[in-house]
């Protein structure tokens, strides 16, 4: 994937101020699909208040259609996989789900009826798909992208309802939320924060302490130096390579790894770079790209992903 179009992607992915411009352990997460008991059928019909407002399914939907890779995972992750019958390309996990050239980018309403969907899931209403589909008397679920921990529960509850599975849902956010406290009380305590450089990609577009994903960090008691930046205030500034450079991160994270190619090698060689704290430390660490642009169930893996890294270094081992 070449880094423009990666950066759309990821834009559309996490930024849902910008998603109108065009881009966890405990968890199950693990693409279970398995079929509902008695109980976990639902009663229908039924209203889920979603962010396009009330969408009502008259019956339990058993061809759903999926244009979020989020959605396309939390929907495994509650047991409803048996109902999804079509994913867009971007929804790689699980690997078990029917994967499709379905665009969530550019999505075409003629591609996506052809599958007779009964609920689509969007994570962007591009070009108006949800009036589009509405027309079709199709419902579309809304669910942008999470500015919270609590919008990722809302969300699960949401598809819970939706789909029949409720309880498989409640169970999801339970484990959810016990694996996350686990995870913060296990975090290495510091007498002084950590300070990190998180890299969404080679261009150094970040995010700050207000996004979902800055609010992850500071669960560990990490401070983001992206706080600082002139233009912070939109939580999702692109750094200049002297500010970071200045900023000397004591940790960098690389969310750009499978996307850019980005590595602690290629970040020791960029010019100015060999000198910040987190290089000459060793502690440029690689995260997964997907995982961490999407707020699913797995967040409880990138959490302890970022936990794990942060436990190996002197300041952790040395209580500071």
């Amino acid at each position: 994937m070449r880094p423009r179009r990666s950066r759309l992607v990821r834009i559309l992915a996490i930024l849902p101020a910008l998603a109108v411009l065009a881009a966890c352990g405990g968890t199950s997460g693990n693409g279970a699909s398995g079929s509902p008991t008695p109980s976990e059928k639902g009663t229908f019909p039924v209203t889920v208040k979603a962010a396009n407002g009330p969408v009502t399914l008259k019956h339990r939907p058993m061809r759903i259609v999926s244009l979020s890779p989020t959605a396309t995972e939390m929907l495994y992750a509650i047991h409803a996989g048996a109902q999804v019958k079509a994913v867009d390309s971007l929804s790689n996990y699980p690997a078990n789900a029917p994967h499709t050239t379905l665009s969530s980018l550019h999505p075409n309403v003629e591609a996506i009826a052809k599958y007779r969907p009964d609920l689509v899931v969007i994570a962007n209403d591009i070009g108006g798909l949800s009036k589009s589909l509405g027309k079709l008397s199709v419902p579309v679920l809304l669910q942008p992208a999470a500015t919270s921990l609590g919008d990722t529960y809302g969300q699960l509850r949401q598809l819970g309802q939706a789909t029949g599975h409720t309880a498989d849902a409640t169970h999801e956010v339970t484990s959810v939320q016990t694996s996350i406290r686990k995870i913060v009380a296990d975090a290495p305590k510091l007498k002084k924060p950590l300070t990190f450089y998180h890299e969404l990609d080679q261009t150094r577009y970040t995010a700050t302490s207000k996004t979902f994903i800055g609010k992850l960090y500071g669960m560990l008691g990490m401070h983001d130096i992206a706080d600082e930046a002139k233009d912070a205030g939109g939580g999702y500034p692109q750094l200049s390579s002297e500010y970071i450079v200045k900023a000397d991160p004591d940790v960098i994270f690389l969310a750009d790894t499978k996307c850019c190619g980005q590595t602690p090698t290629t970040v020791a060689k960029r010019p100015g770079w060999r000198d910040i704290a987190a290089v000459r430390q060793h502690a440029v660490f690689n995260l997964d790209d997907d995982v961490a642009s999407r707020w699913g169930p797995r967040v409880v893996v990138l959490l302890r992903t970022i936990e794990r890294d942060m436990a190996t270094l002197p300041q952790a081992k040395g209580g500071g």
